[in-house]
């Protein structure tokens, strides 16, 4: 039977036991460029694992998704972390599950605003980008390299996510 998410805003520290919110902190501030640049210092730090392993740039261009929506698996990535930043502006779903054994336990859904990216830890389940409203591209850093960096897991009973008030 499948069951309801609730969508909470992200914010840092209902996110932090999956990874780090990216947007412009202004703790981390600083100028440089002679002043004439803002620098938000440190935001993430990507992780990637194993010999020959590498972080990567990546451009991702998201189709949206239709509601209501069947949240029916999880994936993770077992060697690096997975970054995703809006470059198109407009706000994303980011859902993100903690490990229950080797196997994503009951997921959270946090909706993102177009000035906030995420950074997933390494071995963090989530689900798979999900852009909103029309397709929409995401500035994204991962790992390259070899081995399986990519573990998926499927649900018997789906999660229902309705449509985003935006």
């Amino acid at each position: 039977m499948s069951q309801y998410l609730e969508i909470q805003n992200l914010t840092r520290s209902a996110f932090a036991p999956f990874g780090d919110v990216i947007e412009a902190d202004p703790a981390t501030m600083r100028y440089i460029n002679g002043g004439n640049t803002e620098r938000f210092h440190a935001l993430a730090a990507p992780e990637a694992e194993g010999e020959g392993a590498r972080i990567i740039i990546n451009l991702f261009r998201g189709q949206p998704r239709a509601f209501p929506y069947e949240i029916g698996m999880m994936e993770r990535h077992p060697f690096g972390s997975q970054s995703f930043s809006p470059i198109s502006g407009r706000p994303f779903l980011v859902i993100v599950s903690e490990d229950e054994g080797g196997r994503p336990a009951r997921p959270q859904a946090f909706l993102a605003r177009g000035d906030q990216g995420v950074n997933y830890r390494r071995n963090v389940w989530h689900h798979p980008l999900m852009a909103l409203g029309e397709p929409s591209d995401f500035l994204v850093v991962d790992r390259d390299g070899p081995g399986n960096n990519l573990e998926e897991f499927f649900f018997d009973d789906p999660f229902i996510i309705k449509e985003p008030g935006l």
